[in-house]
């Protein structure tokens, strides 16, 4: 009789896929049946984040609803980067936590498990090469790890902290992994790093290829009629990469460039690379040869010794670049971090009022753009099934689309009309027979 898993993932799409990695290794070693039911789970694994402060304060609270409500004889593991960076001191402030495992060492799942009181959370652990079994969530589109870690020294960032030094997974794994999902039935895929856009800056066997290479030899994969990407680096995106994402039929045209400030000297005490002058000229690089690409971006508003000036060049930027989608924030800081120990953080009051004042900015853009859709027709790749009769799925430039339908429409890609907007998804009617 398999066991039962209870298994909650927060944070970003990277520990969405190390969710799937450590379900896959599990079952490899014993059939494991997964739950939503916490009290019948023989197993419960928290897969955390540390990028903001409230899902650390989250997980301690979690874990002691979970001991509570848990049944008898059931283990609790930690695992993601919240793991990597608290390590055993989880443990210790929660005895209940049966294992701790980082970020960089998913594939040690089937070792800890079975060992009270576990912990692994080197940095150094080297996984880039590593097979993992096979598991998805979604048999039509399948995420893939490009690469591991992060090279990058944001002075507000924690992951290099809690993924290590980069490391790139050879093509050949990438491509393999694929060619499964695409037999299996996904016709797209989401290739998954801290900086995608830098893959090859590190093998642990020797190779020579780069992002827009790996792009290249990706889309030769017969059966695969989608490419994303999350997330690119402003810093990597030199024009042969812009080339391709714009000319590459299979590479979908959505793309994620995250701004953090649109201030140049804060930019540079984030140590992000760039000017806004060079954010700007690159996504107008994106607008000239891909008019119908969507952009998104991130943003942090009050990082420390934000003035108002600073704040207005962000919210210049806003305006010229239009973004389609935004995820902004107030600066938060975060352990093992530069920034952190900066004598000139901001007022939370101010950064509030200057992060409520930027995305009703933005709302009001997206309104625009989103209002304008109303007619449009978009071709949409559906991949899940919703209450009430209705299907889901996305446009090639990434909107979010909802049609009355059933399970005959997943996995199809089809033309629809947009019939109701919102800021958040479209409704639309299929305009073609479903084969």
């Amino acid at each position: 009789m398999a066991k039962k898993l209870f298994i909650e993932t927060l944070g970003c799409a990277m520990n969405v896929r190390d969710s799937e990695h450590m379900i896959a290794e599990l079952n490899q070693k014993e059939p494991y049946e997964l739950t939503e039911e916490l009290s019948e789970a023989d197993l419960i694994i928290i897969n955390t984040c540390s990028v903001r402060e409230k899902p650390v304060a989250k997980l301690f609270s979690e874990i002691g609803v979970f001991n509570k409500y848990k049944k008898a004889g059931a283990k609790i593991g930690v695992t993601g980067c919240t793991a990597s960076h608290l390590g055993a001191d989880i443990i210790k402030r929660a005895p209940a936590v049966d294992f701790v495992l980082g970020a960089r060492n998913v594939s040690k799942i089937t070792e800890v498990v079975d060992k009270k009181h576990a912990v692994e959370v080197s940095t150094d652990f080297d996984e880039s090469t590593y097979a993992f079994g096979e598991y998805r969530s979604n048999p039509f589109k399948a995420m893939v790890n490009i690469s591991i870690g992060c090279d990058k020294s944001c002075t507000f960032c924690i992951v290099p902290a809690t993924r290590g030094d980069e490391i790139s997974i050879p093509s050949e794994l990438i491509v393999q992994e694929i060619k499964k999902a695409v037999a299996t039935g996904a016709k797209e895929v989401m290739l998954l790093g801290q900086n995608v856009n830098n893959y090859g800056r590190r093998f642990a066997a020797e190779e020579r290829c780069d992002f827009t290479q790996l792009l290249r030899k990706i889309s030769q994969i017969e059966g695969l009629e989608r490419i994303r990407f999350t997330s690119p680096h402003p810093l990597h995106m030199d024009d042969a990469f812009i080339q391709e994402f714009a000319s590459n039929p299979k590479i979908c045209k959505q793309i994620h460039v995250p701004l953090q400030s649109g201030s140049t000297s804060l930019l540079k005490e984030m140590k992000r690379g760039y000017t806004k002058e060079n954010f700007i000229n690159r996504c107008e690089k994106i607008r000239m040869l891909c008019p119908e690409a969507t952009i998104s971006t991130d943003v942090i508003v009050g990082f420390p010794g934000e003035s108002d000036t600073d704040f207005e060049e962000t919210m210049e930027v806003l305006e010229k670049v239009r973004f389609e989608q935004m995820f902004s924030f107030k600066y938060s800081p975060r352990p093992h971090t530069e920034a952190a120990e900066f004598d000139n953080q901001i007022d939370n009051a101010l950064s509030g009022a200057r992060l409520t004042r930027l995305q009703a900015r933005h709302t009001e853009i997206l309104d625009e753009i989103m209002d304008a859709q109303l007619g449009a027709v978009h071709q949409v790749y559906f991949d899940e099934l919703k209450p009430n009769g209705r299907v889901s799925g996305r446009s090639d430039d990434g909107k979010l689309f909802f049609v009355q339908g059933s399970e005959e429409l997943l996995g199809k890609i089809v033309a629809v009309k947009v019939t109701k907007t919102s800021r958040g998804a479209l409704d639309g009617e299929i305009l073609q027979k479903v084969q």
